[in-house]
């Protein structure tokens, strides 16, 4: 009987996301300007508070009505068309910005959200979240996933309202650690 192998070692995940991932208008999930375009950003910070200037994001989204779509070819950016998905690096300040639309519900009984998926260095696998609209604690109560979370762990998953959007941090550990959510197969 020959003895198992031993598993691949972990590797974490970048920082190569500059070289190869971005994209020409990765970021603009509708052009900016265009009706109903809204801005979403934020930074992204270490644990001490400090940027990550190498993280790269990617959000996903169904459409102001609430459609997931599941359309092929949302890496192409045709200056109309809403894709429901795009990615963006961090700048040197931790900073990432999206033009996008305000998602509706995809479901009865669910707040609207972006999904968000981060990679950066150190990570051994990518870190996936979500943004949720400031739409009153009434909606956002009644959302299943933020209803199971403890009342101070919630606010790490809701956006701020701005003039034309929303910011939202993420915070990758400490105190203020945006909650991270586990994929399932």
């Amino acid at each position: 009987m020959t003895e198992p192998l031993p598993g691949t070692p972990g590797q974490t995940v970048g920082p190569f996301f500059g070289l190869s991932l971005p994209y020409e208008r990765g970021p603009d999930l509708v052009p900016p300007g265009a009706a109903g375009a809204i801005r979403l950003h934020g930074r992204v910070l270490d644990g001490a508070g400090d940027p990550v200037p190498d993280a790269l994001l990617e959000l996903w989204q169904p459409g102001p009505d609430g459609a997931v779509l599941r359309e092929p070819g949302s890496l192409n950016r045709d200056g109309w068309t809403f894709t429901g998905w795009g990615r963006a690096a961090t700048d040197n300040a931790g900073h990432w910005s999206f033009s996008t639309l305000r998602p509706g519900p995809s479901r009865p009984g669910t707040a609207p959200f972006f999904a968000l998926t981060v990679f950066a260095r150190g990570l051994l696998d990518r870190l996936r979240t979500r943004i949720y609209l400031p739409d009153g604690e009434d909606v956002l109560a009644a959302d299943p996933l933020l209803s199971s979370l403890p009342a101070e762990r919630r606010a790490t998953l809701v956006a701020t309202a701005e003039p034309g959007g929303y910011g939202f941090d993420v915070v990758l550990q400490g105190e203020r650690e945006t909650v991270f959510l586990e994929a399932r197969p």
